[in-house]
C-alpha cells in the first residue's frame, strides 16, 4: 500500500511538472498576441498550470477559449468605443489583475477537485458556471457599450450614459444571455458539464450573476471606491459558482 501511494505521488509531481512545461513553452509562444499584456501572459501561464494539472485539457480548453472569445468581443467596434472614451485600456490586452478577477473563483475550485474524495461533479459545475457569468458578463459590457440604444441604471431604471457602473440595456443583456449560453455550451462539449439540464443551468446562473454583478456596481461599488472593477468580477465568479452548486444539488444534477 506504501509503495503504491508513493508511486501515485510520484506520477502527481510528475503530471505537474509536465504542465508546467507545456505552459511555459505556449506562453512564450503567445507573447506576441495582442490578448494580455506581458505580466498577464506570465500569470495566464500559472492559471493554465494550475488547470491542466487539476482539471487536465477541458479545464485549460475552457479557459484558452475562453480569453479568445472575450478578447473577440472587446474588439468589436473598438475604435468607435474609443472616440466614445469606453473602450477597454491598453488596446483590450488584459493584465494579472484580469486575469485573476475572472479566474480566482475557477482556479479554486479546479484546485479543490484534487482532493482525495472531492465532490468533483459539483465543483465543475462551479468551475463552469463561474466563467459562463463572466463571459457573460464581457459579452453584455462590450455590446451595451456600444450597441445599446436604451441605457439605463438597474437600481433605478434611470437613462444613465453606457458604461456607467451598474447600467444595463436589452442589447447589452440578451448579449450576455448569448454569452453565458456559448461558454457553457463549450464546457458542455469539453465534457465538464454533464446534460442539458446542466447547460441550462449554468447559461441561467450566469446571467443571473451578471445582473447581480450590475447591482454590486451601481451600488456598492458607487459608495467603496475600494471596491475596484477586478473585485467585483472575483464576486460574480463567486456568486455564480455558488448558486449553481447550490442549484445543482437542489436538483440532483451533481
Amino acid at each position: 500500500m506504501l509503495e503504491l501511494q508513493v508511486l501515485l505521488s510520484v506520477d502527481r509531481l510528475q503530471h505537474w511538472a509536465i504542465a508546467l512545461l507545456i505552459n511555459a513553452m505556449l506562453i512564450a509562444l503567445a507573447q506576441r498576441l495582442p490578448l494580455l499584456t506581458r505580466a498577464g501572459w506570465v500569470h495566464a501561464g500559472v492559471l493554465g498550470t494550475l488547470l491542466l494539472g487539476s482539471l487536465d485539457w477541458p479545464g485549460w480548453w475552457a479557459v484558452v477559449l475562453y480569453l479568445a472569445l472575450g478578447s473577440l468581443v472587446t474588439r468589436l467596434g473598438y475604435r468607435r468605443k474609443q472616440e466614445q472614451g469606453l473602450a477597454e485600456a491598453r488596446g483590450g490586452r488584459r493584465g494579472p489583475e484580469n486575469v485573476w478577477g475572472s479566474a480566482a473563483t475557477g482556479a479554486a475550485l479546479a484546485l479543490f477537485s484534487v482532493w482525495p474524495s472531492a465532490p468533483v461533479l459539483l465543483l465543475k459545475l462551479g468551475f463552469a458556471a463561474s466563467f459562463s457569468a463572466k463571459l457573460g458578463d464581457t459579452f453584455g459590457s462590450e455590446i451595451g457599450k456600444r450597441w445599446g440604444r436604451h441605457t439605463v441604471l438597474i437600481t433605478t431604471l434611470r437613462p444613465v450614459p453606457p458604461g456607467t457602473e451598474g447600467a444595463i440595456s436589452l442589447e447589452g443583456t440578451a448579449a450576455s444571455l448569448v454569452g453565458s449560453g456559448l461558454m457553457a455550451l463549450l464546457m458542455l462539449e469539453l465534457g465538464l458539464l454533464s446534460g442539458a439540464a446542466s447547460w441550462l443551468l449554468v447559461t441561467a446562473v450566469g446571467l443571473v450573476a451578471t445582473l447581480l454583478e450590475s447591482l454590486i456596481g451601481a451600488g456598492l461599488q458607487q459608495r467603496w471606491r475600494w471596491l475596484s472593477n477586478e473585485l467585483v468580477n472575483g464576486l460574480q465568479t463567486a456568486i455564480a459558482a455558488v448558486l449553481a452548486m447550490v442549484a445543482g444539488l437542489w436538483f440532483g444534477l451533481a
